[in-house]
């Protein structure tokens, strides 16, 4: 065991070296075909950053709220930014088998509702100032992305698509039903359980829903919940390179040895081909109002316009 400088017991890594080391300055010359992507990645950010810098630094300081996505690993010395929809229950469970201490072992042996309780990792607006500033400065930050409307699909099906989901159903989909529907129907209105991806989409290109509160996490923008303007990340994965991106973290934490990232059946996976279809529906209009609420993240990303789009 070593302590670090803060006092707290850590077990340590294999080797000397840490996953931000092993990431600037590789051992294995064969990753530096993917240290480049990464940094092409990173380049992407930064350049959308500063072309875009009224609108992605309106905020100058972060507060300890804006930290609440940021889980963090101590013994391994990661920082991971939760995006919901973009395998996040899976990168959970990853960060409970590395944060467990030996308690977990296999990711997929931990159920899904159990890697979303809160107090199983640990987050980054539970530190001191200069203890998030000494983990932002020392360690290997990364988040998962995803191309914005095929998430924003995914969201929708799984939020207001299942019957199961009825806490989404009664918060959200009654508000959607009242503000977009005419002549919705009184269970409509009870139940909030049958929104349509129109409706949806109207709801959230509503300069209402913008001023009442935050955007719901499945729905936010990436730039908005990780704030990649303000904080540094040394990697970004894509949805798009799942597996490959996931183990590259983990080889960089010098666990890949006893440590995969699940792979998943693809059954119920929102698909590009099936997000062309749910837009079919979305008027021209509508469209071009709900590319501008995503801009960012589809440029910060470097995911192209959507062919299917028929913005004005």
């Amino acid at each position: 065991m070593r302590r670090n400088t803060f006092g707290m017991d850590i077990c340590c890594r294999k080797g000397s070296r840490s996953p931000l080391q092993e990431l600037y300055n590789p051992t294995q010359l064969e990753l530096s075909n993917t240290a480049i992507l990464h940094q092409m990645r990173r380049d992407q950010v930064t350049d959308t950053c500063r072309a875009n810098s009224v609108t992605s630094r309106k905020r100058r300081v972060l507060t300890p709220n804006d930290l609440k996505h940021l889980v963090v690993d101590e013994d391994h010395e990661l920082i991971y930014c939760y995006v919901p929809k973009v395998a996040c229950t899976n990168w959970k469970r990853v960060m409970m088998v590395l944060t467990g201490r030996g308690k977990y072992s296999d990711p997929m042996e931990i159920p899904a509702n159990e890697a979303h309780v809160s107090a199983n990792l640990k987050t980054l607006n539970q530190y001191s100032i200069p203890e998030i500033n000494h983990r932002l400065k020392n360690y290997l930050k990364f988040l998962f992305v995803r191309e914005p409307f095929e998430r924003l699909v995914s969201a929708y099906r799984n939020k207001f698509t299942q019957k199961y989901n009825t806490s989404f159903h009664k918060r959200y989909g009654t508000k959607i039903v009242k503000r977009q529907r005419k002549n919705a129907t009184q269970e409509a209105l009870r139940k909030g359980d049958d929104v349509k991806f129109e409706e949806f989409v109207a709801y959230l290109i509503d300069p209402l829903t913008q001023r009442e509160e935050p955007f719901n996490e499945h729905w936010q923008t990436v730039y908005s919940l990780c704030h990649p303007c303000h904080i540094h990340y040394d990697l970004i994965g894509k949805y798009e390179t799942l597996e490959d991106d996931s183990n590259y973290v983990l080889q960089l934490a010098g666990v890949s040895s006893y440590l995969k990232f699940p792979t998943y059946a693809k059954s119920t996976k929102t698909t590009d081909e099936m997000t062309t279809e749910f837009f079919q529906n979305i008027s021209m209009e509508h469209q071009t109002q709900l590319y501008d609420v995503y801009k960012l993240d589809f440029l910060m990303f470097n995911y192209s316009v959507p062919s299917y789009l028929k913005l004005e």
